[in-house]
């Protein structure tokens, strides 16, 4: 639990930006580099009570949201508290995310502030070109991730050009958007439309095709399970392995749908194998290049995956 819940609560509920963003304090964070999620979980920055939850909710990403969803007056809110949440999971075993708004719509100045408290990528929505991307390396902490919303028609007939470097590791697909940009009926979004199926499969070839993880898009119908379950059935029959989700119900059921035992148990063994060998030169707590930060909990939890497995 965050030490200073209630002064958080009290300047956020009395407007007081100035108090807010005096309890932002710039920290070192060990960046979560995980590459291996399934689910990622939207939650908006101006939501305190849903930001207090981060730690039981059950996605291995989170996706800190300052864009859509959040009024123009709340932004600012949402940025302060984002930075502070950020600064209190100095360490976390959650990928934190955070999406900015448009670069044209205070992007590039949320960019700036938030490189002060590390989240382990930023998110950036309503792309267009290859230039746009470049000119984000000119001001992004060069230890942070770049993820990219694949949601313009622009985007879309650039794919193929828009990791301009090692950093860009993923890209979210936004139908929604892509659809209303294109000028395509929402209501054509189904399971069994062959638009759908030729832009699902193209977004998935074209991210492996130049190294990038591929997430598929958020189905906004939360409640009904049912119809979200069938989505991840044919994602998983194509190949997808990440979904993105607006409910912890759905990113409980996108880590069901893409567990892959095989790959987990050699993630689990792998980080049993560093943290012994690491305890032998009497270093417990260390942050390694594939699976970030690695200490004792970490390494009783990959413990008892395989005990779980074996018995299984």
């Amino acid at each position: 639990m965050i030490s200073n819940l209630q002064e958080i609560t009290e300047a956020y509920q009395k407007r007081d930006l100035v108090a807010l963003d005096a309890l932002a304090i710039p920290t070192y964070r060990m960046l979560n580099k995980r590459a291996d999620f399934r689910s990622a979980l939207m939650l908006s920055c101006n939501n305190l009570k849903h930001l207090t939850k981060i730690d039981t909710l059950e996605a291995d990403s989170i996706i800190l949201n300052l864009e859509d969803g959040v009024s123009k007056e709340d932004k600012p809110f949402a940025l302060v508290l984002c930075a502070i949440f950020l600064s209190h999971y100095k360490r976390c075993d959650k990928k934190l995310i955070v999406r900015v708004n448009a670069l044209d719509e205070g992007g590039y100045d949320e960019i700036t502030y938030l490189n002060q408290f590390m989240p382990d990528a930023i998110r950036i929505p309503k792309i267009k070109s290859k230039k746009e991307i470049e000119s984000v390396y000119e001001l992004l902490d060069e230890k942070i991730e770049l993820h990219l919303s694949i949601e313009t028609k622009e985007a879309w007939k650039n794919i193929l050009e828009l990791k301009v470097d090692k950093r860009i590791t993923t890209f979210y697909l936004g139908i929604l958007d892509l659809f209303a940009d294109m000028n395509l009926s929402q209501t054509l979004i189904s399971r069994d439309n062959p638009a759908v199926i030729y832009m699902l499969s193209h977004f998935l070839i074209s991210c492996k095709s130049i190294g990038v993880k591929p997430v598929s898009f958020v189905y906004q119908e939360f409640k009904n399970l049912d119809k979200f379950e069938l989505w991840l059935s044919l994602e998983k029959s194509m190949g997808y392995d990440a979904k993105g989700c607006i409910s912890p119900a759905q990113a409980s059921l996108a880590n069901k749908s893409f567990v892959n035992s095989e790959s987990d148990i050699k993630r689990a063994k792998a980080i049993i194998k560093l943290f012994e060998l690491k305890l032998e030169e009497g270093i417990s707590g260390f942050e390694d290049e594939e699976f970030g930060f690695i200490d004792e909990p970490i390494y009783k939890g990959a413990l008892s995956f395989l005990n779980k497995n074996a018995q299984e």
